[in-house]
């Protein structure tokens, strides 16, 4: 054999350098293959659990009650409210697809509360009112009417009304104020049937038929939508009412009642209206309270409302 170069050497010596570096490197790959796994399978426990504590941890879902997603959104809707301020048609819409939501058990109610039971004897029956909340820029309540209950025609000046039946069948009547109509002189067409004190304003029919629940949420504005109403039970039932602002004396909201009579009773100068228009007609006078109305109240017992 002849003699190694050095040539010879340092290219053994590579060759077995790039072997041992080739061996060192494969090992410490399995080393680092072996770690990666380890580690993987460490941080998957670790993730595993972490999710596992943050779920333990996370507090449940708060369940919102619809009255409290009413009382909620008419603090929105009304939050600018003030005598004849109407609510914009998005807010208004807002509150009316809340309320079309509501059902009786949603506000502890049930036709089989005692005072939707029928009256014993032959009068009046009486109201029940279930306070809700008021604040000076709304008011929730709900009206619980025996059959043949009645809240007689009553006015809501500068206010914007909702009422949701809830169940049961109510008569609604209701009118609009004619304006540029005289109003202050008027005699009896019907000497028999003379008012005493004839002070009468013409009105428009805006609402006169039975509403059965459910149905949607009727919606009455300062001048229009009916804003003097008449509620009669046909059935047993529950209204409730959202009235942004609500009655206020001291503001000049106050509930007025009335009488009304057909457009053919009085004879005003100055005011007509088509012969085929006339049944769609009343002329409305002011009274006192009626005597025989009793409206009491009651403990709401639905849902708690959280004012926050």
């Amino acid at each position: 054999m002849g003699r190694a170069t050095l040539a010879d050497i340092k290219e053994k010596d590579f060759g077995e350098l790039v072997k041992e570096t080739k061996t060192n490197t494969e090992d410490k790959n399995k080393v680092s293959n072996s770690n990666k796994n380890r580690n993987t399978t460490s941080d998957r426990r670790g993730k595993k659990s972490r999710r596992q504590h943050r779920k333990m941890m996370m507090p449940a879902a708060v369940v919102v009650s619809p009255v409290q997603r009413l009382f909620d959104t008419c603090k929105d809707v009304f939050a600018l409210s003030g005598t004849g301020i109407v609510p914009t048609p998005d807010k208004i819409e807002q509150l009316r697809a809340v309320l079309d939501e509501i059902q009786p058990a949603d506000v502890g109610l049930t036709p089989h509360m005692p005072f939707f039971s029928p009256p014993v004897i032959r009068q009046a029956p009486p109201i029940t009112y279930l306070h809700i909340h008021e604040c000076e820029k709304f008011s929730m309540g709900i009206f619980c009417l025996p059959p043949s209950g009645v809240l007689p025609l009553h006015n809501h000046p500068g206010m914007t009304v909702f009422s949701k039946l809830l169940f049961g069948t109510m008569h609604i009547k209701s009118y609009d104020w004619v304006v540029n109509v005289p109003s202050n002189a008027s005699t009896a067409v019907d000497s028999s049937q003379t008012v005493q004190h004839p002070e009468v304003r013409l009105a428009k029919v805006k609402v006169d038929s039975d509403f059965t629940s459910p149905c949607n949420t009727s919606i009455l504005y300062p001048a229009d939508g009916g804003n003097m109403h008449c509620f009669t039970a046909v059935t047993a039932c529950a209204v409730l009412d959202v009235l942004g602002p609500p009655y206020s004396d001291p503001e000049g909201r106050h509930c007025t009642y009335y009488y009304d009579y057909p457009f053919t009773k009085f004879s005003v100068d100055g005011a007509t209206v088509p012969e085929e228009e006339k049944d769609k007609h009343a002329w409305l006078q002011e009274r006192e309270k009626p005597e025989d109305l009793t409206v009491v109240g009651a403990l709401y017992t639905g849902p708690e409302i959280v004012e926050n």
